[in-house]
């Protein structure tokens, strides 16, 4: 909502449309009919006025000179960053008729519309889903972020939602585990600081090393990567052990039994300290806080997720509240996301009546070896022969980079990238477009870390000849000779039809009044009314065959899953690739202030290791396993464990001493049960670089 006051100082409302779990309500400043100024989180009762610094900065993304302003087509060998300007026309002849003898030749099978969540807004998201859906082309499992974790909460709960982060002001603990919001919510550290100040709230933070929100806790639990699960079952055990554990609840409640009981009786701090290298000491203050703490409020992250064994890690933190039976009671419980939440009917936007059910399955993680020909990816089906990416940036973001990179640059693949800059998988493509970005289309959002459905209109025009997603999609759906409705109409006519299909207000509705609130009320937000299951009850020995096809190497319940990429002899330390404060992923690479605070790509090694290889703060060093190796500098570190290894944020590629980034060490085998990136998930060797 944009009011008279807020207009009559140049600001006007929207949405951010970042993949972040905040899904800010922002306040603009127009310093011109096309340019933007600063930026400020708007009152919406979430956001409350809290924003992030890169996206309060926007104008240094959106206004950047090197921003891609018309189509591009490459000239020369892939690779060699040769591009000639031409027109839009000139890009549709090239891309249509490119697309049409490639499924003349291979079917349309060969062609694979790839795209994540460069924009989390549903219209712009789903444009290419769509035309895929309705041409027949290779469909994509999305695996990057959430599949992971989505298994292992749906495991246990049987819907993703739960209680509304507002009400941890009534909270006296707060529990971040496998999280970063001071890098990736800072909302939730705003409300976090409100229940530490009004009531005193303890917070302890759970994560494999000492980032920015560990260090404003009153415990740090600095685990080794990939061990949470057991961390999670011994906690259940002290609880039930010494009668901390609500009963009651269980019985109500759940799927509890002796046979599980029993199980969690052999799961004791002293076997979880010999795994997560914790000492037993921690273990337990950790699990009589929790237990003797009725309203405490457990925030679920995505990071330690990102294991081999996420799933079963993320279903056994997800245990802990039934246990207590922190459900009950306001303040307390969980959130994982709220994605669940608002009820959106999405299959006008994404053409779901037209998907056909025998057309493949490609898991965008697995992009390496799908361009690289493997059966095992590819299935029956044809090699891929075009790509259009959107919304990502696989060249840097996709694990074994370099098996990527090398896909990408095959001759034969004929690759189309909508971009807002060169970014590193732009460079390889032949045939670039200039994309619009937030401010300059319409757009739909729901929120995972919260419980408000927005939408927001543009606020300047598009600069150049840049367009938006589906814009550029609609056009070239009728190119192709590719019908639906939803290619007719503005993107304003498409939300509009998607929120009067869902049965919710207008667009305009919504905007007039700050976002709709799709909070539900205590009962519903807390499970007491049951869980996503038809019986109701919490699964604590879930149904795994219903997660994926892997279900058999699934632990019966809750347990620390031995699937992990485990450290050896020959590599000792395990690395987690984290976010970093100032990026996006790889958005806000660009931006000069970003880039100034990042310095470069380091790598966090531990004191202790440090002395034991003689190596100072600054030295360069090399990681590396069987995939391949990368250099770059020392930052010495303390609050985590010897073994443990980090590196913070996804920078382009050139950004590494060997022109090739983090992920070239990142594996590309899907999690269990189904599939999912493993980016936390890697055992490395770490060695002083050669001087030569």
């Amino acid at each position: 909502m944009t009011t008279s006051s807020d207009a009559s100082r140049g600001l006007r409302h929207s949405v951010c449309p970042h993949d972040c779990p905040s899904v800010c309500a922002l306040a603009v400043e127009l310093e011109a009919p096309d340019r933007i100024g600063r930026i400020r989180g708007a009152d919406q009762p979430y956001t409350d006025g809290i924003i992030c610094a890169k996206v309060a900065r926007y104008a240094e993304r959106i206004h950047h000179p090197e921003r891609l302003m018309h189509p591009l087509r490459r000239v020369g060998a892939k690779g060699s960053g040769g591009f000639e300007r031409i027109s839009w026309e000139t890009a549709f002849d090239l891309l249509a008729g490119r697309l049409g003898s490639v499924v003349a030749q291979d079917g349309p099978q060969s062609v694979w519309p790839y795209h994540y969540a460069g924009t989390m807004g549903l219209v712009q998201r789903a444009a290419l889903r769509r035309l895929g859906h309705l041409a027949g082309w290779s469909r994509q499992r999305e695996t990057f972020c959430v599949a992971l974790a989505d298994a292992g909460w749906l495991a246990g709960a049987g819907v993703k939602r739960g209680i509304d982060t507002r009400e941890i002001v009534d909270s006296d603990l707060i529990i971040i585990w496998g999280g970063n919001p001071v890098h990736t919510q800072i909302n939730f550290m705003h409300w976090a600081q409100k229940a530490r100040r009004a009531r005193g709230a303890r917070l302890v933070v759970v994560d494999p090393y000492r980032t920015p929100t560990a260090a404003q806790a009153d415990v740090h639990l600095a685990l080794r990567p990939g061990t949470d699960g057991a961390l999670a079952c011994a906690v259940m055990h002290v609880l039930l052990a010494e009668g901390l554990a609500d009963r009651d609840y269980l019985a109500r409640y759940t799927d509890f039994s002796p046979q599980i009981e029993q199980h969690l009786a052999t799961r004791t701090p002293q076997w979880a300290a010999e795994i997560t290298g914790l000492t037993v000491e921690e273990i337990v203050d950790f699990a009589h806080g929790y237990g003797r703490t009725p309203n405490s409020f457990l925030r679920i992250g995505y990071g330690f997720t990102r294991q081999r064994n996420g799933s079963a890690a993320m279903h056994a933190v997800s245990c802990l509240p039934a246990v207590s039976g922190a459900w009950r009671h306001r303040g307390g419980g969980a959130l994982f996301g709220q994605s669940g939440l608002y009820g959106l009917n999405t299959a006008f936007l994404n053409g779901l009546d037209a998907v056909r059910p025998d057309t493949r399955l490609l898991d965008m993680s697995r992009i390496g070896a799908v361009l690289a020909g493997d059966r095992g990816d590819l299935g029956e089906g044809p090699p891929v022969r075009a790509m259009i990416v959107q919304n990502t940036n696989p060249a840097v973001v996709a694990p074994e980079s370099a098996r990527v990179r090398a896909g990408l640059m095959r001759e034969d693949l004929f690759l189309c990238v909508h971009e807002h800059f060169m970014t590193d998988t732009a460079q390889l493509a032949d045939l670039v477009l200039p994309a619009t970005m937030f401010l300059e289309h319409d757009d739909l959002y729901q929120a995972s870390g919260h419980t408000f459905l927005q939408s927001a209109e543009a606020l300047i025009p598009a600069p150049g000849e840049c367009r938006s997603n589906h814009a550029f999609i609609s056009e070239l759906a009728g190119r192709l000779g590719v019908a639906h409705g939803a290619f007719g109409m503005s993107a304003a006519a498409v939300i509009d039809r998607v929120l009067a299909d869902s049965g919710r207000p207008s667009a305009s509705e919504i905007r007039a009044q700050g976002g709709l609130d799709c909070a539900l009320p205590f009962e519903r937000a807390h499970f007491l009314d049951g869980f996503g299951h038809p019986d109701g009850r919490f699964r604590f020995a879930p149904d795994w065959a219903a997660r994926g096809a892997g279900a058999a190497a699934m632990p019966v319940y809750p347990d620390h899953q031995a699937v992990i990429d485990a450290a050896t002899p020959d590599r000792p330390f395990r690395l987690v690739a984290a976010p970093a404060r100032t990026f996006l992923n790889t958005t806000f690479t660009e931006t000069p202030t970003s880039c100034a605070k990042e310095k470069r790509p380091t790598v966090k090694v531990h004191p202790e290791v440090c002395r034991t290889l003689g190596l100072a703060d600054g030295e360069i060093v090399a990681l590396g396993n069987a995939l391949g190796s990368v250099r770059l500098h020392v930052e010495v570190c303390d609050g985590m464990q010897p073994t443990t290894l980090i590196v913070e944020s996804q920078w382009p590629n050139a950004a590494f001493l060997d022109g090739i980034g983090i992920n070239t060490l990142t594996s590309a085998e899907p999690g269990y049960p189904a599939a999912g990136a493993v980016y936390h998930d890697t055992a490395v060797w770490l060695r002083r670089a050669p001087t030569a």
